[in-house]
């Protein structure tokens, strides 16, 4: 069975996200199991919780949680990128970040890479 994993190094506001949504329903859509997302460096800022995009952007981190939803699609954001990005994720309830994603490490992307017959990032 084909598997996908996928890494998102851009911010939610980037036109680039736009494509790796699309890309990631259309493989859902298309009967691809898609073993989960990894989200590093800028891609970390899509589990933000208190990012805030304008009403008339392309609301990326919705859609996310709708795929999330939707599909029980693993969303997994960095530890590290995100800290760096100043959202903290050492909380008890991880306040900060958007409950639709797993703080995860480094590993949890080398298991993704493992498991996965392809891997795409955007």
């Amino acid at each position: 069975m084909k598997t996908l994993a996928v890494v998102i190094t851009t911010p939610p506001y980037s036109p680039l996200t736009v494509t790796a949504l699309t890309y990631v329903e259309t493989a859902l859509i298309a009967g691809i199991n898609v073993i989960g997302v990894f989200f590093y460096q800028d891609g970390a800022m899509h589990a933000n919780e208190n990012i805030s995009i304008a009403s008339d952007e392309y609301q990326a981190i919705a859609h996310w949680q709708r795929l999330n939803q939707q599909y029980q699609l693993p969303l997994h954001i960095c530890i590290t990128a995100a800290e760096k990005r100043g959202i903290a994720c050492d909380s008890v309830d991880n306040e900060e970040i958007n409950g639709a994603f797993t703080v995860s490490g480094l590993g949890e992307l080398v298991e993704l890479t493992t498991k996965a017959t392809r891997l795409v990032q955007f």
